[in-house]
């Protein structure tokens, strides 16, 4: 178990093999990164974590999934939940680095335009 911790001080949630930092950026993006596993057991930290961002925040968010080691339908159904709010918010959220698992995926279920 590790734990996902916030620069902004919203606090640790403990999720398994999964590390998620946010941090606000210039120019009023917030900036996610995301590293290890993200599957059916952590999908949805994930998905609280960006929600939670998006609700503390203004702005876009980017994500950076370069370092993520493997991703699951559960995970990329964490990532659509958190863009579909995002849309709702008449916010942006876009991937700016995804890593070969990460990448596979959303050419496979022909889902990675909706991240641009």
């Amino acid at each position: 178990m590790t734990t996902i911790e916030y620069e902004d001080g919203l606090g640790p949630l403990a999720a398994d093999a999964l590390e998620i930092g946010v941090a606000p950026s210039p120019f009023g993006m917030v900036d996610v990164r995301v590293s290890g596993e993200i599957d059916f057991h952590n999908a949805a930290a994930l998905r609280d974590t960006l929600l939670i961002a998006l609700t503390s925040h203004r702005g876009t968010l980017r994500l950076d999934l370069g370092a993520v080691t493997f991703c699951d339908c559960a995970g990329l159904n964490a990532l659509l939940a958190a863009r579909a709010a995002a849309l709702r918010a008449g916010r942006g959220m876009c991937i700016t680095a995804a890593g070969r698992p990460v990448a596979r995926l959303l050419d496979l279920t022909a889902t990675r335009s909706l991240f641009a």
